[in-house]
């Protein structure tokens, strides 16, 4: 039984640019964590549901603000896997409760209690924002309820936070910047700056991106940062002619990339210095950028063109049903509905069978989109970073950046 009561991301000349190196790199509720629940902890136990009654699956995601339309995206895949199947798991109907978590770390907590106290959900799905997803982390560590994250890549989910209840279907944000950081060096650039908003995936991603440098015998020469979700850019654009790199790497995702992407260009740096970094810079975003973006390289585990028939397939049927092209956020919704499927279905709908649940869940195969994937000792996905060139309005993908990448896991204690 679940305990319900409690707290709760060009080449010029003879200059390096981000282009292909053609590199490979590759319990009970009880026992959770090591914290006590239930009686231990001195709070009511609700008494477990009849198999037949629905599941109630909890999707905390951002619907308003910088990051509305990845929400939207990971929502409507994630459904749409449901609906593929039926819209049962485990033989039990399922019910989808949204809350618009608006990217605000300060409402987190009261958004998570909502879920479980008042909507009584029995697995959490969320969230976006790496600093948004640490509340519903601390709830999942907490309480045993499942909790699977479909986009932020806070990578102390997968390391010294790490939970048998937590699991990844997207990334650690340090693995999309250690592809490109790798790519990068790979290529021949011995010195390289990082652009991001000042917060934990921004930081993180970079973290990644000076090991992915360091891995290829590169350096990260300076990290320059603003407030998240500030736009201004010029006084950092500024900067950049000045530091002496052959290329800029960068972070930043949604409505914040565009104009990032816009102003670089605008700036006249474009011919200049190369721009690169996570994919995220350029994901969903192409559209909006336009021009500006032509040519940037990225590094992530999606991209468009991905010669894969689950991925043609899936593009198809999100396109039908959101009359809009897939993305690397929708394949992360669609891969968390896949994996909940694996372990409920394990159990045969039974949400109390923590150790099954669990041991479904972190065995499992995905047959994804983005390429059949495991998941690590810390599960988070061991899954290929792919190289991607942004041409027409797509991020094609040219090369693989780093081979079956796994996080590091450092810290967690699960394995």
């Amino acid at each position: 039984m679940r305990d319900r009561v409690g707290q709760d991301g060009t080449e010029q000349g003879g200059t390096a640019r981000c282009s292909n190196p053609h590199d490979r790199t590759g319990v009970t509720r009880r026992g959770l964590g090591g914290l006590a629940l239930g009686a231990a902890a001195g709070a009511l136990a609700r008494p477990a549901l009849a198999q037949g009654a629905p599941l109630r699956v909890g999707l905390m995601l951002p619907y308003s603000g910088t990051f509305a339309q990845l929400g939207e995206n990971i929502t409507t895949a994630f459904e749409m896997h449901l609906a593929e199947r039926g819209g049962k798991l485990g033989g039990r109907a399922v019910t989808v409760i949204k809350l618009d978590d608006a990217s605000d770390p300060a409402a987190a907590p009261g958004n998570v209690n909502r879920l479980l106290n008042r909507d009584k959900a029995d697995v959490l799905v969320g969230t976006v924002h790496s600093g948004v997803v640490m509340a519903l982390v601390q709830a999942a560590r907490e309480k045993g309820v499942p909790l699977l994250i479909p986009n932020a890549g806070n990578v102390a989910a997968s390391r010294d936070l790490c939970s048998a209840s937590v699991f990844r279907t997207s990334f650690s944000n340090w693995q999309p910047g250690f592809g490109m950081g790798k790519a990068l060096a790979a290529m021949g650039v011995k010195k390289a700056v990082w652009v991001t908003w000042d917060y934990a995936a921004g930081k993180e991603q970079g973290e990644g991106f000076r090991d992915g440098l360091k891995a290829g015998g590169a350096e990260l020469v300076q990290v320059l940062t603003l407030p998240f979700p500030e736009t201004n850019f010029q006084p950092i654009l500024a900067q950049l002619p000045g530091l002496g790199v052959e290329a800029v790497g960068a972070f930043f995702a949604g409505g914040g990339a565009v104009q990032f992407v816009r102003d670089y260009a605008a700036a006249g740096l474009r011919d200049k210095l190369p721009l690169c970094g996570s994919g995220f810079l350029t994901e969903g975003t192409l559209a909006a950028q336009g021009a500006a973006a032509e040519g940037i390289r990225t590094a992530l585990h999606y991209g468009d063109g991905l010669d894969i028939p689950k991925n043609a397939v899936f593009r198809a049927a999100f396109k039908a049903k959101a009359g809009r092209e897939a993305d690397v956020y929708a394949v992360q919704g669609y891969d968390a509905a896949q994996l909940l499927a694996a372990g409920v279905d394990a159990v045969k709908g039974d949400m109390d069978a923590d150790a099954a649940l669990f041991a479904a869940m972190r065995g499992a195969r995905i047959d994804s989109p983005r390429g059949a994937f495991t998941l690590s000792a810390s599960h988070n996905p061991v899954q290929n970073i792919y190289l991607r060139e942004a041409r027409g309005g797509e991020n094609k993908v040219i090369g693989v950046a780093a081979e079956a990448l796994a996080d590091p896991g450092t810290g967690c204690k699960l394995a």
